[in-house]
């Protein structure tokens, strides 16, 4: 069994191990899971110790685990394929966010940053549909303040693509990441990203990444905004860290990857002694 989140796949999780209790449980840790369920819900951490095999989509992921379950854990980045890079535009500075409208991405610090002063030419735009009616009331309220600002709905992942393409950068605001997809679209796409500082990201860009920010504060994401407008030097700075990184997200990496992970699961021993009793209480 091949499970996504160890909190909303609990039951099923649960329900295999005791129907297979020798056969391999792959569970794959999403954002939620490393950086908040893990560590209070019971399902969850019952499902870190049931599964043979976990998955984390960057490296910084493992030393969110617990110690004790971090051996069984491996790290697959998911990938996309690269884009031929697009000429930007040159009179019309292109900041995106692209992502849906909920807590976890921070939307409303993208919205504040673009209330900010800025030169003329630099403009915001945001893809996503709102997963609740407060953040949909937030965009319009910014279109309608803000001239330079533009909520474009969800669109599909072809016309997003084209659209992380042709930005000057990417904007992550994101408070909790497990992995963000479209960041390595981004790197896939020679688009430099702009991102919170939070383990998800370092994890995707490297530690040493030059473009972020404070999690929640419009005022850096702004400078960094300013920045790049102003200084080729330093955004050609981020497209060449952003290169560095890009050997870690083609298609075909991922898929050697998720092979290796399925031979070492089915060829491998399945241990009985690691898993805990399932008449016990949960963890």
């Amino acid at each position: 069994m091949l499970a996504l989140h160890a909190r909303r796949s609990a039951a099923s999780i649960r329900a295999w191990a005791e129907a297979f209790p020798d056969k391999p449980l792959i569970v794959v840790l999403t954002g939620t899971d490393l950086y908040r369920d893990i560590h209070t819900d019971a399902g969850a951490q019952q499902s870190l110790a049931l599964a043979t095999h976990l998955v984390v989509l960057q490296d910084a992921g493992l030393t969110a685990l617990p110690d004790i379950w971090r051996g069984k854990a491996r790290v697959i980045y998911q990938s996309a394929l690269a884009l031929v890079p697009a000429r930007k535009p040159s009179r019309r500075f292109g900041v995106l966010m692209v992502g849906h409208l909920r807590e976890e991405k921070d939307p409303l610090a993208f919205m504040r940053a673009a209330a900010h002063d800025f030169a003329a030419g630099i403009h915001f735009d945001q893809i996503g549909l709102a997963l609740e009616p407060c953040f949909a009331e937030a965009a319009r309220t910014t279109e309608q303040c803000t001239a330079r600002y533009r909520w474009l709905g969800g669109l599909s992942r072809a016309a997003t693509r084209q659209r992380i393409k042709r930005a000057h950068v990417l904007v992550n605001c994101s408070l909790m990441e497990g992995g963000a997809h479209v960041i390595l679209e981004a790197v896939q796409s020679a688009t430099p990203v702009l991102a919170s500082r939070i383990s998800g990201n370092i994890g995707m860009l490297g530690e040493k990444y030059a473009g972020y920010f404070s999690p929640g504060d419009d005022a850096q994401l702004a400078a960094l905004v300013r920045r790049c407008a102003a200084e080729p030097d330093f955004l050609a700075l981020l497209q060449s860290q952003c290169s560095e990184r890009a050997h870690l997200f083609p298609p075909q990496e991922e898929k050697r990857l998720v092979i290796n992970l399925l031979v070492s699961a089915l060829e491998g021993p399945v241990s009985l002694r690691d898993r805990p009793a399932l008449s016990l209480p949960l963890l």
